[in-house]
């Protein structure tokens, strides 16, 4: 299944970090242009994308999995998205990234279910 198609598919909405809000705003806009940042804004507006800010305790975590995993390296980006995932108790992560999130084991499963 392909980005679009999950998109298009899954029942929603997604919960996205906050930090990976910014970083697809950037790589949309730097590679496809205004209009598709525009669009992947509208679907906040639209209630298709939950944003998910960073929490407190997540800090924390978010430096340990990164120290943990320096030799992908993972980064605080991806660190985030665990953290999100292991406060929210969520099972699937929506990502291109099959690299880094196959490696990383989260506190609160075995291993993450990768989509598409």
């Amino acid at each position: 299944m392909e980005s679009l198609e999950l998109l298009e598919s899954h029942p929603g909405p997604l919960v996205v970090p906050i930090l990976v809000v910014t970083e697809v705003a950037y790589l949309l806009a730097r590679r496809l242009g205004a209009e598709a940042e525009v669009r992947f804004l509208g679907d906040f507006a639209a209630g298709n994308l939950i944003s998910e800010a960073v929490a407190g305790e997540d800090w924390l975590r978010i430096a340990e999995l990164v120290g943990r995993y320096r030799d992908l390296p993972l980064g605080t980006v991806d660190a985030s998205v665990v953290a999100a995932a292991e406060r929210l108790q969520l099972s699937q992560i929506a990502t291109l990234d099959r690299r880094h999130f196959a490696v990383v084991r989260p506190s609160h499963i075995p291993a993450f279910e990768l989509l598409p």
